[in-house]
């Protein structure tokens, strides 16, 4: 089953990409659990959907979740050295971080793995992207397989903007 809304996140450690520095391993709680936060995750890096359209989607927003106070999290199935060349080839500003679940620990305590192996691909992050508040979860996008609608930065920032009339779960 996975995480509903109302519900903490999982506390584990996952490998942190974040303006060129090296990478760090840190426990998920130290990272999501501040006052507003957005995770998104994609299949996996260097993917068609997830390099041209979903990440540079979040770098190009970047700025208006900041804006609002929001921090922004990226988050794949891969171990830190893709997501530490990916972050430089998608031009990754600074501030927006990336989380490699090398393991799909992380993933798997969400509920929001999927079995990729018929594609080749091992178990992987299904699309989705997620609010939070001091790590609790308070919106959740889940997209339905094939799909990129509501976890993209356009459909959450409109979720983040009161008084519009989208549904705190989707998909």
């Amino acid at each position: 089953m996975s995480i509903q809304i109302g519900q903490p996140l999982p506390d584990l450690e996952v490998a942190v990409i974040e303006d060129g520095a090296p990478v760090r391993r840190m426990p998920s709680a130290s990272l999501l659990g501040g006052p507003r936060v957005v995770l998104f995750a994609v299949p996996g890096a260097f993917t068609p959907t997830c390099s041209d359209h979903h990440l540079p989607g979040y770098v190009q927003h970047f700025r208006d979740f900041r804006e609002r106070g929001i921090e922004v999290f990226g988050m794949a199935v891969n171990d830190a050295y893709v997501m530490q060349a990916w972050a430089a080839i998608q031009q990754v500003p600074q501030g927006l971080r990336l989380l490699a679940d090398g393991n799909g620990s992380f993933t798997r305590a969400l509920g929001l793995e999927f079995d990729g192996t018929a594609y080749g691909m091992g178990v992987r992050a299904r699309r989705f992207a997620l609010y939070a508040e001091h790590g609790v979860v308070r919106q959740l996008h889940v997209e339905a397989p094939g799909e990129f609608r509501v976890s993209t930065a356009e459909a959450m920032l409109q979720a983040l903007t009161p008084g519009t009339d989208t549904p705190a779960t989707m998909g």
